[in-house]
This record gives structure tokens, C-alpha cells and sequence, in this order.
């Protein structure tokens, strides 16, 4: 065998988590989504970031194409009830519901518990710090793939 060839037995590295960072809407603040995206790369994660004024189809569209793990949402607007639901919907429609969906912005409190019990698997409000976040993928979906 050559030097550089791996042996059938060799033990494969497991590859990095993917998580897609997505502003869905109208809503034009991304600050937030940029931070969230970098700390994420920051922490050895593969970040996908879509940019601003994505439908959910676009962005359950890019989480196919990109076989991502987990998708994050960034949501200023106050349409979270709306965004999170559908890409949800569009989730299961297209046979990925093993993609997880989390995310974060300016979601009243009260609407927390029906987005989860929706399917959201966290919900992060202003101020959360970024390491919560990466605490949160590290214990939630590393391993879980």
C-alpha cells in the first residue's frame, strides 16, 4: 500500500458539523446573524450564511443542497410565527425533518413555547452570549447526526 493511501480499516475523522445561518423575510438587520455565523466558524463549525431576504424555501432549498445539520434562523421582523412554521413544514414536505431548526431575534418570551412545541429546538433572545449558542450545539446536535 502506498504512503499515502488510507487502509479499508483506517478510522475515518468524522466531519464537521454544518449549520446554515439564514435572515428570513423582509427584515434587513443581519448583525446579529453575522455574529452568531462567525462564532460559529470560530468554534470549528462549517457555516453556511444565505445573506438577507430569503423565503423559507430558499433556505430549506440551500439546507438540502448544502447537507446541513442544523439550520439557524435570525428574525427582527416579528415573524417568527410565521417563518419558523413554515420552514418547518417545508422541512418535513422534503423528507429532511433530521435538519434541526433553531434560532434567535426579537421572539417574545410568550411565543417561545409554541415554536417549540412546534418543532423549533431552542430559541435565542437578545443578549443570549455566542457561547451559549456554540454550548447549546455542542451538547444538542454534536453527536446526535
Amino acid at each position: 500500500m502506498s504512503p499515502t493511501a488510507q487502509s479499508p480499516t483506517a478510522s475515518k475523522k468524522p466531519r464537521k458539523l454544518r449549520i446554515l445561518v439564514a435572515k428570513p423575510g423582509l427584515d434587513g438587520h443581519d448583525r446579529g446573524a453575522k455574529i452568531i455565523a462567525r462564532a460559529l466558524r470560530d468554534a470549528g463549525y462549517e457555516v453556511i450564511y444565505t445573506g438577507l431576504h430569503q423565503t423559507p424555501e430558499m433556505i430549506v432549498s440551500a439546507a438540502i443542497q448544502e447537507d446541513v445539520d442544523a439550520i439557524g434562523l435570525s428574525i427582527m421582523s416579528g415573524a417568527h410565527m410565521t417563518h419558523f412554521p413554515a420552514v418547518l413544514e417545508l422541512l418535513e414536505k422534503q423528507g429532511a425533518t433530521d435538519i434541526r431548526l433553531f434560532g434567535g431575534g426579537i421572539i417574545p418570551d410568550e411565543d417561545i413555547p409554541e415554536l417549540k412545541k412546534r418543532g423549533v429546538a431552542e430559541i435565542f433572545t437578545p443578549g443570549t452570549p455566542t457561547t451559549a449558542v456554540v454550548d447549546w450545539i455542542q451538547k444538542n446536535l454534536e453527536g446526535k447526526r
